[in-house]
């Protein structure tokens, strides 16, 4: 016999002991069916399916480890191939947060906003159609006070303003990439008026159109700061939509010269009212102004805006000023005078830049021309203040970007 043959039938051979060994092993005998033999082949089946990979893949936003992360709903956990069976997130002191499973088990987010400056745990468990289990875990941190920015808007939401009121949002951190914060917020009219808005400063940007808003319009705010880098490493965390109402179109002209005060609404006028402007040493400014605030009763003290005497103390102090309505942050009011007497009104200017109505001490005469004038006013009418010797009011000072042309105003938008 050659010895290739003999290596064959040895390897021949060989194989067949193998074959009768596994034939012996996987085969057994009768009592191998007994209930502890079944119980070890099914741990080992379980041992072998848990060892598979779930086909379900969660992903959880922010990352693992991510910082400044938003506090609007900005954690959120999918799966795709699977339901998602467990969520659960803490803070790290182990509160728990609320949170919402949508409808068809593959998301879930926080029920409630989170807070700054704070960092939250999640833990997610899914599974597939075969029954196979997936896990994922995560940490983040959110935004701090000191590295992010709000804006605080006027007017309100829901409210109703005359027809000069802008879209006013002054920042509370400087804003150096103004386009990119500019472009988180959209300001629309019901009335198809193109609006746009102008940079005053870092912190402060109005909106409004080419001319005063339709009247019986809706003007719709929508802020989608939302992660939005305002200033290098500061991030807007605002997400919300505001609605206001304009109302009737009412527009006063006051005229320093005549001392009246003409009151229209939509054009025809419906009053007009003798006043007291200021005086040849403290002129009114002109120009187009709009009401930001109406107070029953004020405290005016001339310490606070310039005026007072050699002592230093306010040439003026009146804790009870009737029906005042501001028109400039530097302090112009249009309000009621119960102090001067009547005979000035309509006939000599006496005040320190102010408009002033006939009125009562108390504010509790409806029949005077200040409180006709409060009680037929709103936040947002216009008043423009004619023949008063002095500068236009600055379009910064108040809510009074109208005395900008339109094309200045666009200027100094930023998109």
């Amino acid at each position: 016999m050659t010895n290739s043959r003999r290596r064959r039938l040895m390897t021949a051979s060989a194989l067949l002991g193998s074959v009768l060994m596994l034939t012996a092993c996987s085969g057994g005998d009768s009592s191998a069916s007994d209930g502890g033999s079944s119980g070890s082949s099914q741990a080992q089946a379980d041992e072998a399916a848990a060892q598979k990979s779930s086909e379900a893949q969660i992903k959880i936003t922010p990352a693992d480890g991510s910082d400044n992360a938003s506090i609007n709903n900005s954690a959120t956990v999918t799966v795709s191939k699977g339901k998602l069976t467990q969520v659960t997130m803490t803070t790290s002191d182990g509160t728990a947060v609320e949170g919402e499973l949508s409808a068809d088990k593959t998301s879930w987010k926080p029920s409630v906003q989170l807070e700054r400056s704070t960092t939250y745990k999640l833990a997610a468990t899914a599974q597939d159609s075969k029954g196979l289990v997936a896990h994922e875990n995560a940490s983040f941190t959110t935004v701090s006070p000191d590295n992010s920015f709000i804006g605080n808007f006027t007017p309100e939401d829901g409210s109703t303003v005359g027809v000069g009121m802008p879209v006013s949002i002054n920042f509370n951190k400087e804003i150096t990439n103004k386009a990119a914060v500019q472009k988180g917020i959209t300001v629309t009219s019901s009335s198809g008026q193109e609006v746009v808005c102008h940079w005053f400063n870092t912190q402060r940007m109005d909106c409004r159109p080419e001319d005063y808003w339709q009247e019986n319009s809706t003007v719709t705010l929508k802020l989608a700061l939302d992660g939005v880098e305002g200033a290098q490493g500061v991030f807007g965390v605002q997400q919300k939509t505001v609605t206001f109402k304009v109302g009737r179109n009412q527009v006063t002209y006051v005229d320093a010269k005549t001392k009246q005060m003409k009151v229209t609404q939509d054009g025809k006028t419906v009053r007009t009212i003798p006043i007291s402007a200021g005086s040849p040493e403290n002129k009114t400014y002109e120009g187009q102004m709009v009401i930001s605030e109406k107070f029953k009763e004020t405290r005016m003290n001339g310490a606070t805006v310039g005026f007072t005497d050699d002592d230093g103390k306010g040439e003026y102090d009146i804790k009870d000023v009737p029906h005042a309505m501001r028109l400039t942050n530097s302090g112009t009011f249009v309000h009621g005078n119960y102090w001067g007497a009547k005979s000035i009104f309509g006939s000599v200017n006496t005040s320190h830049g102010c408009v002033g109505l006939s009125d009562t001490k108390g504010a509790n005469d409806p029949s005077t021309p200040g409180a006709w004038f409060f009680d037929n006013s709103i936040v947002g009418d216009v008043i423009i203040v004619q023949n008063t010797g002095d500068k236009t009011v600055s379009p910064d000072n108040g809510l009074n970007g109208w005395n900008m042309d339109w094309a200045q105003w666009k200027a100094g938008s930023a998109v």
